[in-house]
C-alpha cells in the first residue's frame, strides 16, 4: 500500500457532484437534450437511449442512490468528523449545480470540496464535471471556493468492496464453470480520442487487476470490455463492445459463463440495469450463456468510510492510501488534464475559487 501526506487546507461543506437523472417521462427528452448539448450525437440514437428510460417508467435510479450516499456521507462525518455539511447538485437535471451553489451561498459556504461519484480520469468523469462546476459558479456571481477530491480508482475503500461482491459471485461457479467461464469488467466507452488525452483506460486496467488479484481470478480468466457508446459510426470508441465480446467469445472459446463486474460506476444506475442487466443478459440468454454481474460499491459502508478519508485527508492531513503500481491521484489538476479530444477544445474556464492549488 502506497502513503503520502497532503496539505491540509480548510472548508465549510462538501458538495456531492453527480450526472444527474430524470424523475418521470416527462423529463426524460429534456435530460438526454442536456446531456448531449454540443455533442455529435444523432436525434435517433437520443431517442434510443430514451427508450431505456421509458423502460423503467422515465425514472433514473441514480437519484435515490444520491441521496442514499448524501445520507451515508452525513451520518460518517458526523461519527468520525470533520462536522461538515454535505449538498447535492447534478450536472445534467435537478438538483442543478447552480440551484445547490446559490442555496450553499445563502447558508454562508465560502470553500468546499466537491466529490464527484466517478473514480476514474477522463474528460466526461473529471473534466467536464470541473467545466459544469465553473459556469454553475459564474451563474451564481462566485463567492465560493471550490475544490475538487482526487479520482479513488486505486484506493483500498473501492477495490474492497468491489473485490468483496464479485468474489461472493466467483466462488459460485464450479470448477468447470471457472475453466469455461470469463470475468469481465466492464466501463462506459469514450472516444478514443478522449481516452489519449487521459489516464482512463490504465486506471481501469489497473483497478481491475488489484480486484482480479484480491479474488484470484487468473491473468487468462478476465479482460476489460466496454459498454454504452453513443457518437456516430465513423468516430472510434474504446473496444470491444461487451455484447460483441461475449458473442465472439461463444464463437471461438465456447464460452458457457460470464461474471460481469461493472468496475467504472460507483452505483447501479440505469447505464448499469439496462446495457448490462438487460441487454449483455439477453444475449447470454440468447446464447445460453450463465449472466452473473456484481453490484457496484453504492453506499457500502466501507467504500462510503472510503470517501469520508478522501476528505479527512484535505483537512487533516490524513494519509493518502492507494494500492498497487500507482501513487494516489493529484489533488489538483494541471491545465491539460483530461482533454476532450475534440478539436479546438478550449481549456478550462478560469473562474476565481475553482480547484486553485493553496487558496
Amino acid at each position: 500500500m502506497l502513503i503520502s501526506e497532503s496539505k491540509s487546507l480548510s472548508y465549510d461543506a462538501v458538495l456531492l457532484v453527480s450526472f444527474g437523472g430524470p424523475n418521470g417521462p416527462d423529463d426524460v427528452i429534456p435530460f438526454l437534450e442536456n446531456v448531449l448539448r454540443g455533442k455529435n450525437v444523432p436525434r435517433e440514437r437520443l431517442l434510443e437511449v430514451a427508450e431505456h428510460y421509458y423502460h423503467f417508467g422515465g425514472v433514473s435510479p441514480i437519484n435515490q442512490q444520491n441521496l442514499r450516499l448524501k445520507a451515508a456521507l452525513e451520518q460518517r462525518l458526523q461519527e468520525v468528523g470533520p462536522q461538515l455539511n454535505v449538498y447535492w447538485g447534478n450536472r445534467n437535471w435537478h438538483p442543478l449545480l447552480a440551484d445547490t451553489l446559490q442555496q450553499m451561498k445563502a447558508d454562508g459556504v465560502t470553500r468546499c470540496l466537491a466529490l464527484m461519484t466517478s473514480a476514474f480520469s477522463c474528460y466526461s468523469g473529471c473534466r467536464q464535471y470541473r467545466e459544469d462546476l465553473a459556469k454553475a459558479l459564474e451563474q451564481v456571481g462566485g463567492g465560493i471556493v471550490i475544490h475538487k477530491v482526487r479520482v479513488f480508482f486505486n484506493h483500498p475503500g473501492f477495490i474492497q468492496p468491489t473485490a468483496r461482491q464479485t468474489e461472493a459471485l466467483y466462488r459460485s461457479w464450479s470448477p468447470e464453470q471457472r475453466s469455461r467461464g470469463r470475468v469481465l469488467f466492464c466501463a462506459h466507452s469514450i472516444p478514443n480520442a478522449m481516452a489519449n488525452g487521459s489516464a482512463y483506460e490504465v486506471q481501469l486496467r489497473e483497478a481491475s487487476r488489484l480486484v482480479a488479484e484480491q479474488v484470484g481470478i487468473p491473468e487468462s480468466q478476465w479482460e476489460l470490455v466496454f459498454q454504452s457508446r453513443s457518437g456516430p459510426p465513423t468516430q472510434p470508441w474504446l473496444e470491444p463492445d461487451i455484447c460483441d465480446r461475449i458473442r465472439q467469445l461463444h464463437s471461438e472459446q465456447q464460452l458457457q459463463d460470464v461474471l460481469v463486474v461493472p468496475i467504472g460506476f460507483v452505483s447501479d444506475h440505469l447505464e448499469v440495469l439496462y446495457d448490462l442487466d438487460t441487454e449483455a443478459k439477453s444475449v447470454c440468454e440468447e446464447l445460453r450463456i450463465g449472466f452473473l454481474r456484481a453490484a457496484t460499491v453504492g453506499s457500502d459502508p466501507e467504500f462510503v468510510a472510503a470517501l469520508v478519508d478522501l476528505i479527512r485527508e484535505r483537512t487533516s492531513n490524513a494519509p493518502r492510501l492507494a494500492i498497487g503500481q500507482y501513487p494516489a491521484n493529484h489533488d489538483f489538476c494541471p491545465l491539460d488534464c483530461c482533454w476532450s479530444g475534440r478539436p479546438g477544445a478550449p481549456q478550462l474556464p478560469t473562474v476565481a475559487g475553482l480547484d486553485q492549488a493553496g487558496t
